[in-house]
């Protein structure tokens, strides 16, 4: 790639692309990485109309244009609320300007705005990024086993028995394959 470690734009083949989108219809998934230019003119983040496309592409700044877009219009449910944090006093209005917390605490005070926002625009609440190769199964397993056992007690709360009772026996089966996995290590 022209001796750089940065990859181009797949349109116009010349400008580094910084705009990487990833979308996938009906299970396909499909990825283009473009360049400022292209995906303005392309319209590839048209959903988000209030980013400011002069400045440069950025986190806080999708964020914020996102988060005007959801208050924007006759959706009530998005309305600017003037609500604070109560640890750090960062409003929701400086928020939705910049698209930054104040502190951790934030993302707890300003759970039910930014919750239907986060289910919006990834489509779930959980953080599934990327896994190293090597560690990946073992990292998938264990979030996996978080989950199931999340589930269990839910089930157990809920008084589902028999759902209960299927939960822990895949506990059980990851258990014994994640130590069955651990003993074959220390073998080699």
């Amino acid at each position: 790639m022209c001796g750089s470690d940065n990859m181009l734009c797949d349109i116009c083949k010349k400008n580094d692309a910084t705009v990487h989108v990833t979308k996938i219809i009906n299970g396909h998934k499909q990825e283009i990485n473009l360049c400022e230019k292209c995906a303005k003119e392309k319209g590839e983040l048209s959903f988000v109309p209030s980013i400011d496309f002069v400045s440069s592409f950025g986190f806080q700044n999708i964020l914020s244009g996102i988060m005007d877009y959801m208050s924007s219009g006759n959706n009530e449910q998005y309305k600017t609320f003037d609500i604070r944090c109560k640890n750090c006093n960062t409003s929701y209005s400086e928020f939705k300007k910049t698209g930054l917390v104040g502190c951790s605490e934030c993302y707890k005070n300003f759970t039910n705005i930014l919750e239907p926002i986060i289910k919006r625009v990834q489509a779930n609440l959980d953080h599934t990024g990327k896994v190293p190769k090597k560690t990946g199964k073992n990292i998938i397993e264990k979030k996996n086993l978080l989950k199931l056992k999340e589930d269990l007690q839910k089930a157990v709360s809920l008084e589902e028995y028999e759902k209960a009772a299927t939960i822990r026996d895949k506990i059980k089966e990851i258990e014994k394959q994640i130590h069955l996995n651990k003993d074959s290590k220390k073998e080699e």
